[in-house]
């Protein structure tokens, strides 16, 4: 476990307090055909139907299924090279 990427693993970080809501947060790294990928995912704990005084096991187990089940249901979509813009090209540019 000493690499993520090799794992396709998703780590829980911690659990924070924000005015709307308790998260659980989990960092995910994975490689899959050529591709790497990291990502963040925060899960609300009322999402899983848990609270503060469920035990943090629970916690953490129930929110890592809900965030990765979420996750996987994504259709992520490729905004364009037009987002990013002309003049962002700046010396280096092209053609």
């Amino acid at each position: 476990m000493k690499n993520l990427a090799e794992n396709n693993l998703i780590r829980f970080t911690n659990i924070t307090r924000k005015k709307e809501a308790i998260f659980a947060n989990f960092k995910v790294k994975g490689l899959r055909n050529g591709v790497v990928f990291s990502a963040s995912i925060s899960v609300d704990i009322t999402a899983c139907e848990l609270h503060a005084g469920d035990s943090l096991e629970k916690i953490v187990e129930e929110c890592a299924r809900h965030g990765v089940k979420e996750f996987k249901k994504s259709e992520f979509q490729f905004e364009g090279i037009e987002a990013v813009g002309s003049d962002c090209l700046g010396v280096a540019q092209l053609g």
